[in-house]
Parts: structure tokens; sequence; C-alpha cells
């Protein structure tokens, strides 16, 4: 019997790997110039979304195991048609999209090294130069995908566990009182920013045909990982609003975690910090390119993307180097902050509709406790709808964009199969 790739350890640390990312050291500190100390709050309420959502997701990786993830659940829930077509082709763009804006952050960590500073040619440099490195890991196979991951995450856990044990022995208490909150509201405006520094869980569900005794782990794999990350993003959000006054975490709001190591270890815990940072984004840039080649596999095999994302290249496949090759000019050319913003926001309604679709026409199949399924739903759309609202005051056509990506992909799909006859379909019967 041919052994397989991922067991749950391994299962568990490509999901901390994806997660624990641009999220830790990028979205902390804009979440926290939103909502100021509320957003411990938010961390923990997007953690439960996020638990809800894993435990969805895990049952209908159990159900139906597919590379493909969250297209073999749209597409089993909606049936072969152009609604499901359309999300599924949505989805895959959005974390082409989300990938790009962790190899930027990466080019720019890295940048803060050069004498010259924070400069486009550093960052475009290293954010290509980071790419390419993982696409020939990701080339080698599933295996050394897991076993580097295991390493990576590893390295960077011990630095941030130690970081935030620090960190807490400073706190002060006066910074996380009810009088320095700002308005409730706030802490609801900061959830889709931060259930997307949660949103890598998924990746999970793409490994499920590499992973031992998948019936008994998938489920177990899901809810470590995301309960880890949970404490781990509370616990750090402690540290960094109970060690920063609220403007320097908004001036900072990029690198607040590297700026909170500063009033404890000085300007050497300031560079240490950026280089977990920049260890960081290399394993979610992993975790997320292993993911993203599975759904472009998954769609080719169906007859959804050009036949150039199936054929083999080593151990894995052409669609590795396809979004690849994709990401390159997001990186090069378009303002990622506004794009992954949009993005995050497709994700989350895509994952509502998955959740809805899995409530009302899979339930049976897959024996979720229908509850959990449903918060599951109603967590997704609210954060979603909440991060429409919020980025709306800044970004006022964000709606249209989003209604246009919508659109963009249903043209798409309606464009592929009148041309081809190409239709997503069920991989699990």
């Amino acid at each position: 019997m041919e052994e397989k790739a991922f067991g749950l350890w391994s299962a568990v640390f490509l999901g901390i790997g994806a997660m624990v990312g641009i999220g830790i050291f990028i979205v902390i500190g804009e979440a926290g110039a939103i909502a100021g100390n509320l957003v411990i709050l938010t961390f923990i309420l997007g953690g439960i979304i996020a638990l809800l959502a894993g435990y969805s997701l895990a049952k209908l990786a159990l159900a139906f195991p597919s590379r493909g993830g969250v297209i073999e659940y749209l597409v089993q829930a909606y049936g072969e048609g152009i609604f499901s077509g359309a999300l599924g082709v949505l989805f895959y763009l959005a974390q082409i999209v989300g990938l790009a804006a962790v190899v930027k952050s990466f080019g720019v960590y890295a940048a803060t090294s050069m004498v010259g500073g924070v400069e486009p040619f550093w960052v475009n440099t290293f954010a290509l130069g980071i790419l390419s490195l993982f696409v020939v890991i990701n080339l080698i196979g599933a295996s050394f995908v897991a076993k580097s991951e295991n390493i990576i995450v590893v390295v960077k856990l011990t630095a941030l566990i130690l970081f935030v044990a620090a960190a807490l022995l400073f706190v002060d208490p006066a910074r996380l009182l009810p009088d320095q909150t700002p308005h409730w509201i706030n802490l609801f405006y900061a959830l889709g920013l931060v259930f997307f520094a949660y949103q890598g869980f998924s990746v999970i569900t793409n490994s499920v045909e590499d992973m031992e005794d998948s019936q008994r782990n998938m489920l177990r794999a899901m809810m470590i990982a995301i309960g880890f990350v949970m404490v781990l993003y509370t616990a750090t959000a402690i540290a960094v609003i109970g060690n920063l006054p609220m403007e320097r975490i908004i001036q900072a709001k990029d690198y607040a975690l590297a700026e909170a190591a500063k009033p404890i270890f000085g300007e050497l815990g300031f560079k240490i910090m950026a280089a977990v940072a920049l260890i960081s984004s290399t394993s979610a840039i992993n975790a997320s390119l292993y993911a993203a080649t599975q759904i472009s596999y998954d769609l080719a095999r169906k007859g959804e993307l050009p036949k150039v994302y199936e054929y083999n290249v080593f151990h894995s496949t052409e669609g590795l180097i396809v979004s690849a090759l994709l990401i390159v000019p997001m990186v090069l050319f378009w303002n990622l902050g506004e794009i992954a913003t949009i993005a995050s926001i497709v994700v989350l309604l895509i994952q509502g509709f998955v959740h809805v679709g899995h409530l009302l026409f899979l339930i049976e199949r897959t024996r979720a406790k229908g509850f959990l399924v449903l918060l599951a739903a109603l967590g997704a759309f609210a954060a979603a709808g909440f991060a429409l609202d919020y980025t709306a005051q800044k970004m006022s056509a964000v709606g249209w964009y989003v209604a246009g990506a919508f659109l963009g992909a249903s043209l798409l799909e309606v464009g592929l199969r009148l041309t081809s006859r190409w239709v997503i379909r069920r991989q699990v019967v």
C-alpha cells in the first residue's frame, strides 16, 4: 500500500502554516487599528467562526474526498451548473490573489533589511525569488511539501511562542481596560480581517486524498490546527495591545508585531521578529501553493480550466507553474492591498454558500450536526457583511467590485461552456 504524505500532525502543521503567516504579522496591526483593544475579543470570535467552518468543511471532505476541496463541495451541493462553476473559478482566482498578497508581504519585510529601505525593486525581487523557491519545492511533490512545512512551522512557532511568553510579562494592564475601548461595533468591523487571518485552515481539506486514516484524522487535524491558532492569535493580540500605545499600532500597522518587540528587546527584537515574519510568510506560501495547485488540477480534470493545468511536471502538475505565472503580474503591477480585501470578502461569501449548500442538500450524506453548519454559514456571511460595510467607508465602490467579480466569473463560466463544452463535474459519486 502506498504511504500517505500526511499524517495527523503533518496535516495540522499544514493548516497552521497556512494560517500563521500574513495574518499574525499584518492583520493584527490592521485589525488593532480598527477595533483597538477590542481586537482581542475579535480574534476569539473569529476563531469560533473558523472552528464552525472547519467542522463543516471537514465533514464535507470525509463524505466527498477530493483534492479540489471547496470546488467539489460546491458541485455536490448545487449541481453541475453555471452557479457552482462560476463560484469554483472565482474561488480559485481569489486564492491566487490572496497568495500574491502573502508573496508581496514577504518582499516588504525582506526589503526592510536592505540599506536603501523598502524600495519597489527589492520588494519585487524578494517576492518573486521566494515564489520561485516554493514552486520548486511543490514540484517535488506532496511528501516534500509536508516535510518542509513541518520544519518551517516548528521554527516559526518556537520563535512566536517565546516572544509572546516574554511580551505577556511586560503587558501594561491599563491598555486592556474597558475605558480604552472604541465603540463595540468596531469589534465586528475587524471581524472580516481577522477571519481572513484564519482562512488558511481550508487547505487541510485539500490533503484528504494524501492523508493517512482520513476518517479519523481529518476532523481532529482541523480542530487542533484552528484551536491552537486561536489561542496563539489571542495571546499575541494581548501582547501587542498591552505593550504598544494605540497610536504606535496605527502608525506601524503593517509591522505592528515586530514593533511590539522593541519595548522589550530593543532594535534587535524588531529585527528578530521581522525575520520570523519572513519565515511565517514562507510557510503560508508553501501551504497555499499546494492548495492552489490541487484546485487547478481538480478543475482541469473536470474540464473547467484550460488543459495546460493538468499535464504532469515531476510529481506535481503544470497547474502549479501556471498558477505561479498568474501571480507574477499581480505582484509587479497590482495594488494588492485593495485587491486582497476584495478577494477576502469573495472567499467569505463563497464559504457561506458552501455551508448553505451543505445544510440544504448534503447534510444526510455527511451526517454533520445541522445547527453547527447553520452557525458556520451565518458566521461567514456576517463576517463578509461587516467587512463590506467597513471597507465601503474607504473604498465606496467595493460592493460593485465584489458584484463585478461574481459577474465576471459567471461570464467566464458561460464562455467556457459555449466555446469548449467543458462542464465542471462531480468527482465523487
